[in-house]
């Protein structure tokens, strides 16, 4: 790996492993989640409310971040870290994903993205160099290569285009200048095909630059839209692939069951917005599945969100009172169901390496999926995690 960091497999379980990433800022155990500070902050909570989750790593975004407040400004700042007053590990994502999710707003050719800034129409031009460029001024601690993200029900052509493009982006990625104290991750793409998948993996797992190659090796375009038995099925198959010496790392990937579902296949590293961005619309993860605390049943119910939960919300605050915040509209609502969410999905991770060490991962799995499934509170369409 790049100078600084180590990366150590210390215990495996059929697939599921449990390992330790070491850096400048510390260690952090793997299976790990992140949660998402897209703008330098983690939505509604402090970064002190965020390290008591038991947090070590998080995601901060780079196109958004290189359009407001602009990565010169955070460096003068002294960096990401120092600027959002954060002194453990972040990642920061590359701007792939917004050539995915941005698509009114951009152009792509085989050089780059050119966008409209969605917040004052700007024209923009982001490059892999430039957006190793803006990672290198956020000081970021990981920093991912530029990639193209297909959508889940693209054509053969489509996939094999977002292919060649992202192993294009990759490479000059990776020759771009490397600025030191920071570790780099390829992606890796192909849909839910698995063919193109594993040709696409090797050649990026294999790729290097005057004796550096990928530190880490992600998989981009995954729960974009495909179904989750698909992609469960095809990461069963695909992550045993991956180099395992090095972290492997599901981008935007997920719900509770899907994280249980990828770590059973090998993967490490997991981020994803459903813990903030349900909160904030009143839906919160528990042990026996999804609660909607907006449900008219939980208007009297003294009990907390979840009696297995040790976080500050459920030690203090009745589903009756949460109820009343939500239907308010009440900021604090939004924050304490947030809060919740973000214990709850490092309490996931923390008990799937203590299952792991354990040597019984897919048994105690199968029951933990088997409980969400059984209490979920919301089996709507729009809902498929479950």
């Amino acid at each position: 790996m790049s100078p600084g960091f180590a990366f150590e497999v210390i215990a495996q379980n059929g697939n599921a492993r449990v390992a330790r990433l070491r850096g400048p800022r510390g260690t952090v155990e793997t299976p790990v989640f992140m949660p998402v500070g897209t703008l330098a902050t983690v939505k509604s909570q402090s970064p002190d409310e965020i390290e008591h989750t038991g947090a070590r790593i998080l995601l901060c975004n780079t196109y958004h971040l290189w359009i407001r407040p602009g990565p010169e400004i955070i460096h003068e700042l002294g960096g990401i870290h120092a600027f959002m007053s954060w002194p453990h590990w972040v990642l920061t994502d590359s701007g792939g994903y917004q050539v995915f999710s941005l698509a009114s707003l951009r152009k792509i050719d085989d050089d780059g993205v050119s966008f409209r800034s969605h917040l004052d129409g700007r024209l923009l031009r982001l490059t892999p160099e430039e957006s190793m460029r803006i990672q290198a001024l956020l000081g970021s601690d990981i920093a991912m290569a530029f990639d193209e993200c297909p959508p889940a029900d693209a054509a053969p052509e489509v996939l094999d285009r977002a292919i060649a493009r992202t192993t294009a982006w990759a490479r000059r990625s990776l020759e771009a200048p490397w600025p030191e104290g920071q570790a780099r991750f390829g992606i890796v793409q192909g849909g839910v095909d698995l063919d193109r998948r594993l040709r696409h993996l090797e050649i990026i797992a294999s790729m290097a630059h005057e004796g550096r190659s990928f530190d880490g090796i992600a998989l981009g375009g995954f729960s974009v839209g495909e179904p989750n038995e698909l992609m469960h099925a095809t990461l069963k198959v695909l992550v045993p692939h991956m180099p395992a010496e090095r972290p492997r790392y599901l981008m935007g990937v997920g719900t509770p069951i899907d994280i249980l579902q990828a770590i059973a296949a090998g993967i490490d590293m997991f981020d994803c917005v459903l813990p903030t961005r349900n909160g904030r619309n009143g839906q919160a993860f528990t042990w026996h599945g999804r609660v909607n605390i907006r449900q008219a049943r939980h208007r009297r119910d003294e009990s907390p969100l979840d009696p297995q939960c040790p976080c500050p919300v459920c030690a203090r605050f009745s589903r009756a009172y949460l109820h009343h915040l939500v239907r308010a509209n009440e900021i604090l609502g939004a924050r304490l169901l947030t809060q919740h969410n973000l214990h709850f999905y490092q309490d996931l991770v923390r008990a799937a390496r203590q299952a792991i060490l354990a040597g019984d991962y897919l048994a105690w799995s199968e029951r933990i999926a088997q409980a969400m499934r059984e209490g979920d509170e919301d089996n709507s369409p729009k809902a498929t995690e479950v």
